[in-house]
Parts: structure tokens; C-alpha cells; sequence
């Protein structure tokens, strides 16, 4: 699991910066947002076929998450030499590009008038930089804790093993949807702040929601919400470093933002595991997690406010 978590620390915010080699700002939010689509696509997939093969308990004298771990993980180390063989370093050494095509890329990119910092030092004491990382702590606080508990949530309501790996789906469906038209709209309107306030004050709303509701149906159908919520953030949010960040400054940024956003991932699922302990329900966990989406949102909102003396507009795209 530590090894795991190495991984992941450095892929993710890795292919955010690598994200901003091909694509400018205008057409940051979508494209983030397709990638970071990845997380749905995985929770659709991952559920039934997570309870599928949790039944594999004891064939070959391996418990089932063992199994868990070894079919699930081996296909992503396998993907992660193909990678290497397939993702060139950049749009100038890609294969399938022609010299103008090429050319195109790089003087738009270049054309970029909104970065201001290209030193990682500086970028990693940009108060703006911690600012987001703040603003993703709280959505990554909110995202694991209803990832890791939301099994355990719907199976509470009677279903069976395999019938929750199936409905587990459907907040990551609504989600993912939410997640590619979102990032376009950011895109579209040439506006991030708001693109990244307005789903995480709809995520809160969604864990009040399921905090305040009585029937399972609406508690469903809350965290249907919250899930749409928090993941149409994502795009905008991770499209915010590389809007006033270059470079190694950029690459840095990200990182940190990301780095201090993951401890969400841990302090989520931990507060819903304390909570749940001692109140025997998830109604107080809901409503926590709904406070923390609320400082997100407001945070996100100051520093809009303190980011828009330094021209952060982007250039609409459609």
C-alpha cells in the first residue's frame, strides 16, 4: 500500500503538468477534466467487478482482496511501461504530428500571456499555490470518504454484495457526466473560480442532504448529488496552477497542490470511521463533510478575489 501511494503521488499531478505541454489554458478544463475522468470510469468498472472478484476468497489459498489487488493492479503496472513506449515526452517529439501541426501547438503556448511565476521556489511559497491545495483538500476529503465508505453505505440498505458493487455505480456515472460538461463549460466561459465554487457548494448540499434524510432513496440520491458535486470541481480546480504557474514552476505547483490536497484522502474516510463509531450513523460524518466543502468553496471564492488584479481571465474556447 506504501509503494501505492508512491505511485500515485507522483503519476497524478505528473500528467496534470503534462497536460499543459499540449494544451493552452482555453482548453485546460476539459481536457483535465477527461483525464481526471478516469476516477468515475474506475468506480464504474471497479464496483461490480471489485465484488466479483472479493468472491474469490480462498481459491488458491488467497483472500479475496489479495485477488483484489493482484487483477486490479498488475493491467495498471503493465499500461505504465506502455507509456513509456507510447506518450512521447511532448507535442514536438510526437510522431503523428506533422512539423505545422507542431508549430501550431507551440505558438499558441507560447502566446500564453497569464503565467507569471517559472521558478519552483517561488512557486511553492506562492501563497495562491496553498491556497488551492486547501481548496482541494476539502473536495479530496469528500471524494474518499464517500469512495471508500459508499459500499458500506448501500449495503446498509439491504442489498447484497453483488447488488451494491452494481448501484455503487451510479453516483460515479452522474458524476463522470458532470465531470466532461463542467470542464467544458469552464472552458466555454473562460472562468474557473466560480466553475470551482458553485459544484463544491452543490456537494455540501448534497451531504446535508444525506445527513438530513430519512429515507434510503434520498439518502441515494443525496450522494448521487454530492458525487456530481465534487467531481465537476476537478477540472477547474487542477486547470487554476498552470493559469499563473511555467514550467518547473508549474510542475512544482501542481504537485504541491496535489500533495496537500491527498491528505484529504486520508482524513475522510478516517472522520466517517470515528463518527460512525460513535454515533452509530453517518448523519454527523455527512454534515462534516458538508462543512469542509463550504470552506473549499469559500476559499477558492477569496482567492478569486486576490488572483484578479493579476489578469487571470482565459480566452474563451468553444
Amino acid at each position: 500500500r506504501f509503494f501505492l501511494g508512491v505511485a500515485e503521488a507522483g503519476f497524478f499531478p505528473g500528467m496534470i503538468f503534462y497536460l499543459t505541454l499540449w494544451f493552452p489554458q482555453a482548453y485546460r478544463g476539459r481536457f483535465t477534466a477527461r483525464f481526471c475522468g478516469g476516477i468515475p470510469i474506475a468506480g464504474i468498472i471497479g464496483g461490480p467487478l471489485s465484488g466479483l472478484i472479493l468472491g474469490m476468497d480462498g481459491i488458491l489459498n488467497l483472500h479475496g482482496w489479495q485477488w483484489l489487488f493482484l487483477m486490479e493492479g498488475l493491467p495498471a503496472c503493465l499500461l505504465g511501461f506502455a507509456a513509456l513506449k507510447f506518450l512521447p515526452d511532448g507535442p514536438a517529439s510526437a510522431l503523428w504530428l506533422t512539423s505545422a501541426e507542431k508549430n501550431i501547438i507551440a505558438s499558441r503556448l507560447a502566446t500564453e500571456t497569464l503565467v507569471e511565476e517559472r521558478d519552483l521556489w517561488g512557486a511553492l511559497r506562492d501563497p495562491r499555490v496553498l491556497a488551492l491545495g486547501l481548496v482541494l483538500f476539502g473536495a479530496t476529503c469528500a471524494l474518499y470518504g464517500i469512495t471508500l465508505w459508499l459500499p458500506q453505505i448501500i449495503r446498509a440498505m439491504g442489498f447484497s454484495n453483488t447488488a451494491t458493487g452494481f448501484v455503487v455505480t451510479l453516483p460515479y456515472v452522474a458524476g463522470m457526466i458532470a465531470m466532461i460538461v463542467w470542464g467544458r463549460s469552464s472552458d466555454a466561459k473562460g472562468e474557473r473560480i466560480w466553475h470551482v465554487a458553485l459544484p463544491a457548494l452543490l456537494a455540501a448540499l448534497g451531504f446535508i442532504g444525506a445527513s438530513l434524510a430519512q429515507s434510503d432513496m434520498l439518502v441515494l440520491l443525496a450522494l448521487i448529488l454530492a458525487m456530481v458535486g465534487v467531481l465537476a470541481a476537478f477540472g477547474p480546480v487542477f486547470a487554476l496552477p498552470s493559469s499563473f504557474l511555467r514550467g518547473t514552476a508549474a510542475a512544482g505547483g501542481i504537485a504541491l497542490v496535489n500533495a496537500i490536497g491527498v491528505l484529504g484522502g486520508f482524513l475522510g474516510p478516517y472522520i466517517i470511521g470515528v463518527l460512525k463509531e460513535q454515533t452509530g450513523g453517518y448523519a454527523s460524518a455527512m454534515a462534516l463533510l458538508a462543512m469542509v466543502l463550504v470552506l473549499s468553496a469559500v476559499t477558492v471564492l477569496a482567492l478569486g478575489r486576490a488572483m484578479a488584479p493579476r489578469a487571470l481571465a482565459v480566452k474563451p474556447a468553444i
